[in-house]
């Protein structure tokens, strides 16, 4: 399971788990797609893998295109063995001993997202963790803590998938609530005009919610399966419209004014859906947690060969501890409005947008100026035809 999870994250086809030492590379388990012909037991001269610098650093590598990196283009390993793409993590055990790698390859170049990096991470974390487990059952001081750990994983596991299954349901059912309350109204003859027009109004608001529930929970689950946040560029494309686009439905929806400046002089090459999908998120979350009496400010503009797209709302300041788990799924923080919390996949979403764009999202949060979201991304104006 685990060196089927690492393949799909990243699409190679070779995953091994390996004992690394000063003189010696050996197979423990591997998946082999692509006929390396490494099979458990099986080993490699240590001094020709990428693994010992692993095991030297004690640190990650990663090697999305070995064409384009000037460290790893001619290194030697690489002339042997014929890949492209890499990734290898230390299994690090609890007394600090590097163990061995898990690591990954393809004769073709793959991109490495930062949850492929996190899940190798996570499962070299987990493979230490059996090791020193193991090592502990074998002088007879494990019996006991194994199962009331694995009693404990079952609950949070359970925890876990009942509280995802509740908060779908809670924020599906909000919407279509308030859909079907407005038909009951529209259907009184005795209704006013305006308090129709105040109906109609949240019912969009209501089908606008429902719909970007449903694209994130479809862009999460596809990604989880491996496909990843795809992104289509035909040509160049005036983004202008379609931010404009995004901001008046947010502006219509949200009873939230919106500052905006956008200063795009020419068309550029990106997927226009996917942008707007990740300033639709970008705006959700502003509208979310920032107090609504004050505006939302966006400003939009190419600079440096880059295209800036910054959302900023008044909202109370960021700890450092929400910052770093801001852009993983599922993680939600606190709303005034309940109604308004959502499944935590919006700036998720938005981060892999921006990943795909060969960009990123910054966070900046300060009492004074507020918080700000920030995409940064190469402006392509001549650019291909895909990105």
């Amino acid at each position: 399971m685990v060196l089927d999870a690492c393949s799909a994250a990243t699409g190679m086809g070779f995953v091994a788990v390996a004992r690394v030492t000063a003189d010696r590379w050996i197979t423990c388990a591997s998946l082999d797609r692509i006929g390396f012909g490494l099979r458990p037991g099986d080993e490699l001269a240590v001094g020709s893998t990428i693994c010992r610098e692993v095991r030297g650093s004690r640190s990650m590598i990663t090697i999305p295109d070995a064409d384009a990196s000037d460290a790893y283009r001619d290194h030697p390993a690489l002339r042997q063995y014929g890949f492209k793409s890499y990734i290898s993590v230390p299994i690090i055990r609890g007394d600090g001993t590097v163990w061995g790698t898990l690591c990954a390859l393809d004769p073709d170049p793959h991109d490495i997202t930062a949850q492929s990096e996190q899940l190798f991470t996570l499962f070299t974390r987990m493979i230490a963790r059996e090791l020193d487990r193991q090592d502990e059952l074998d002088e007879g001081r494990k019996e006991l803590a194994a199962g009331l750990a694995t009693l404990e994983t079952e609950r949070d596991t359970a925890r876990l998938r009942e509280e995802f299954i509740a908060i779908v349901g809670h924020d599906l059912r909000n919407p279509i609530a308030a859909v079907t309350a407005g038909l009951r109204m529209i259907q009184k003859r005795d209704l006013a005009p305006e308090r129709r027009a105040v109906v109609v109004l949240e019912m969009q608001r209501a089908l606008t919610r429902a719909s970007q529930i449903i694209t994130n929970l479809m862009d999460f689950a596809r990604g989880r399966l491996g496909a990843g946040i795809e992104v289509n560029a035909p040509g160049p494309v005036d983004l202008a419209p379609v931010f404009r686009d995004v901001i008046g439905e947010i502006e219509q929806v949200a009873h939230q004014p919106v500052e905006t400046r956008i200063d795009l002089p020419r068309a550029l090459v990106a997927d226009p859906q996917r942008l707007g999908q990740l300033l639709s998120n970008l705006l959700g979350n502003a509208v979310t947690h920032g107090p609504p009496s004050d505006p939302i400010s966006v400003d939009i503009a190419e600079r440096d060969g880059e295209l800036h797209v910054s959302v900023t709302n008044r909202g109370m300041p960021l700890t450092e501890d929400v910052k770093a788990s801001l852009f993983l799924p599922f993680s939600r923080r606190e709303s005034t409005d309940k109604s308004l919390q959502g499944l935590g996949l919006g700036l998720y979403i938005a981060s892999e947008i921006a990943r795909a764009h060969e960009g990123r999202i910054d966070v900046t949060s300060t009492q004074e100026a507020g918080t700000t979201f920030a995409l940064r991304m190469p402006a392509r104006p001549n650019r291909g035809s895909a990105i």
